[in-house]
């Protein structure tokens, strides 16, 4: 009996309100947890990255989610549950029974369908992490990349078979990968289907297998890749790469390879989206008196002028100084916000020169302080 499918919410350990960001994030910590590179030969935890993977896709499609929390598994898998159920989804959930109702009724109750053993099948997705610094991410790289994936084996070209042979056709179930068997029931005797134990369901025999691969004809290994990101790529997405995951069975097309960027912090700049935000630390002088600041950018150091008065907290734009917008024209903009520095472990000389100008200034020259402490008058009048 097939193991049955655990809730995809529960697979990624979020709730089912939980909306784009959370799932990626939650997509990103799981995948982590069990990435193959992480647990080489671990088949459990190969098994649970598939597994978190598969969530993903789902809840990630919003078309796909929804059938999902409609009709569950069987909302988006044409195969769970041998086809739904009631009468018209037959007895595949059953097992034998299935077979039995199946020959009994000439199978017009759904059962019976047996899976081609040499017909094509597209092969799985591959998963691989790059990670990148803020500058690549905004601007876009080219990355090489380890895979570990599986391909037809170069010696034999996927066959399984040592050079100079060939497979044959299972003399016991003639190739179809299946054999009948005659069972006595209380209705009779009756024919059910079963996996040949001869070529395990291949419908093949390979009387001298491939030294490399021992007769699979595929092989795990891990290669490298080249990989173009885009500018402007975010924290936490994913590239797909079409065909580059592990090879399709029997001529089959290749799963695809999904690669999950994590993009380093930056000392300086902060993201939100396409614009960057940084705080550039200004003397009190320069705040007061006006001053040319130096600004970094993604393009290099600006020059930008602040007006007499600037105070702590002010924020200012370039406009077009952001991130490339992906896949689209055009850049987000950066934003300054002005960090006023007060000086400290002053002198007494410079401490006898500030109260003096404090002592020449006026009301006038403190505008929110004397906005504030008329307030409080006014608040305390009564």
């Amino acid at each position: 009996m097939a193991e049955e499918k655990r809730d995809y919410y529960a697979v990624l350990g979020v709730d089912k309100s939980v909306n784009d960001d959370e799932l990626k994030k939650a997509y990103r910590k799981a995948a982590k947890k069990y990435h193959p590179d992480l647990h080489p030969g671990d088949k459990e935890a190969e098994k649970n990255f598939k597994e978190v993977n598969e969530a993903y896709e789902v809840l990630s499609d919003k078309e796909k989610r929804a059938r999902y929390d409609q009709f569950g598994h069987a909302g988006v898998d044409p195969n769970f549950g041998a086809g739904g159920g009631g009468f018209g989804g037959g007895f595949g959930d059953f097992g034998d029974l299935g077979d039995i109702f199946s020959s009994f009724f000439g199978g017009g109750f759904g059962g019976g369908r047996r899976q081609n053993p040499n017909a094509p099948r597209r092969g799985n997705d591959a998963s691989s992490v790059v990670n990148i610094s803020f500058e690549e991410a905004a601007k876009g790289c080219k990355k090489d990349i380890k895979v570990t994936k599986i391909d037809n084996c170069d010696t034999c070209g996927g066959t399984g078979c040592e050079k100079g042979t060939s497979a044959k056709t299972c003399p016991v179930c003639h190739g179809t990968g299946h054999v009948a068997t005659v069972q006595r029931t209380p209705f009779g005797q009756v024919q059910t289907q079963s996996v040949c134990n001869n070529c395990k369901g291949t419908g093949k025999i390979i009387d001298k297998p491939c030294h490399t691969c021992a007769g699979k004809g595929r092989i795990r290994h891990t290669v490298e890749k080249a990989v173009e990101i885009p500018a402007g790529i975010d924290d936490g997405q994913v590239i797909n790469m079409r065909g580059g995951g592990d090879a399709g069975v029997n001529g089959g097309p290749s799963g695809d390879l999904r690669i999950n960027v994590n993009v380093r912090p930056h000392p300086i700049f902060g993201r939100n989206g396409y614009d960057v935000f940084c705080e550039i630390p200004i003397t009190f002088i320069d705040a007061a008196l006006g001053a040319e600041i130096t600004v970094p950018t993604l393009d290099g150091k600006v020059k930008f002028t602040i007006h007499e008065g600037t105070q702590p907290g002010d924020e200012f734009k370039l406009k077009g100084k952001g991130i490339k917008r992906l896949n689209y024209a055009g850049r987000g903009d950066q934003y300054v916000k002005i960090n006023v520095e007060v000086p400290r472990d002053l002198s007494k000389e410079q401490k006898e020169k500030l109260k003096a100008f404090e002592s020449a200034t006026t009301e006038n020259n403190y505008r929110k302080n004397k906005s504030f402490y008329d307030k409080v008058k006014e608040f305390f009048k009564d």
